[in-house]
């Protein structure tokens, strides 16, 4: 089996299981029980958070532990709403951005706010200058991701910083679910940025696990009211375990972390010089800096993107579509879209999303298998 959906998901590796089951052998008291098998979690639970902070470069106080990406997004945006609509109601986002940002936005509108969805240029990219058009009197939160999902193409983030050092009270949010661990440390630690979310399973961490940074004083409100977990920002019980397991699964990530990322880098220009070589094949994710070493969206006009993921799964390689998110819902890409890429490009793209454990040999058995299935639509449709 060749596994190429690695921004779906990643498997969890045995060393962090290994630690997600012995936290729970070992440390299964509840970590706010006052007793002495509370407090060995508890324990546990503060130096898992002073492990990821430091792996940052931001303090244990600034880090939250959440369910992943979708609620961190969620929590950012929907909380500055819940505690700045006194000061003003619009936000201002991108067109391109994951799902858990659109449809917080979505919500918002119906509650009543004002959301500026902009345009992205036929390469993918947010324009610091329309941002900067954008702003209002009544701005309260940007959220802008740092790597798009789909084609891998890294925003601005510095220069958008820089527009928003005019605006010190604007909220600045960044999805980063998909920049951690693949070389954007400088991005990811942009002193303007407000707020940060990640998701532990996409860095071999288990599911249903993640973090946000949030900066000293910078004020939102929580979501999820209760027991008061979190220092009263995000109640419920904490999962004692699967932190742990995502503090091991960072640092391990970030380690050797420039040696990993050149891997990834080598097997995604293997891939694109063998993909240049055909007619008809349109790429969205060139070997450029601005786009993410480990992600490669490209497309054979003619045949549907579901169709060619289920002709490399017979061969046991496993794509995707654009996005884990819209590819079982049959949902169009809503970044070639917002690209202004005709529909027949569009509905034929599929993404290769790689991880530090794949190979070369991988990607020469990927090539083979491509130019088998490639001949054989080429007799068909092409």
């Amino acid at each position: 089996m060749i596994y190429f959906d690695n921004s779906a998901t990643t498997k969890v590796a045995d060393s962090v299981l290994d630690t997600y089951v012995k936290v729970s052998q070992n440390f299964f008291g509840n970590p706010s029980s006052l007793h002495a098998v509370g407090q060995k979690a508890d324990d546990l639970l503060e130096q898992s958070r002073q492990q990821v902070a430091d792996l940052m470069g931001v303090k244990a106080s600034e880090i939250y532990f959440t369910s992943g990406g979708t609620e961190g997004d969620n929590w950012v945006i929907k909380g500055t709403a819940m505690e700045k609509a006194p000061f003003g109601k619009h936000i201002i986002t991108s067109q391109i951005e994951h799902p858990a940002v659109i449809n917080s936005m979505k919500q918002l509108e119906k509650l009543g706010f004002d959301v500026t969805y902009l345009p992205v240029n036929k390469a993918g990219f947010v324009s610091p200058e329309s941002l900067a058009a954008a702003i209002r009197p009544d701005t309260i939160l940007v959220s802008i991701m740092a790597v798009n999902n789909e084609i891998g193409s890294v925003q601005p983030i510095h220069e958008i910083a820089k527009v928003l050092a005019k605006h010190p009270t604007i909220h600045f949010h960044v999805d980063a679910v998909q920049a951690i661990g693949k070389g954007f440390d400088a991005l990811l630690r942009e002193p303007r940025i407000d707020f940060l979310s990640f998701s532990g399973h996409k860095f071999h961490a288990p599911r249903g696990i993640g973090f946000v940074y949030a900066k000293s004083k910078r004020v939102f409100q929580p979501l999820l009211t209760g027991g008061g977990q979190e220092k009263d920002m995000r109640s419920g019980t904490e999962n004692t375990p699967a932190i742990a397991a995502m503090a091991k699964a960072l640092r391990i990530v970030l380690t050797d972390e420039a040696k990993k990322v050149a891997q990834q880098l080598a097997i995604k220009r293997h891939l694109l010089a063998h993909l240049q070589t055909k007619e008809n094949i349109v790429i969205f994710s060139p070997d450029a800096a601005n786009f993410a070493p480990h992600i490669l969206c490209f497309s054979i006009p003619g045949v549907r993107g579901e169709t060619i993921v289920h002709a490399f799964e017979q061969k046991q390689i496993y794509i995707s579509t654009t996005s884990a998110c819209s590819s079982k819902k049959g949902v169009e890409s809503s970044t070639l879209k917002a690209m202004a890429i005709p529909n027949h490009i569009a509905e034929s793209a599929v993404r290769i999303s790689l991880d530090d454990q794949n190979t070369l040999a991988e990607a020469d058995e990927f090539i083979q298998a491509f130019d088998e299935i490639y001949n054989h639509f080429a007799k068909l449709y092409v």
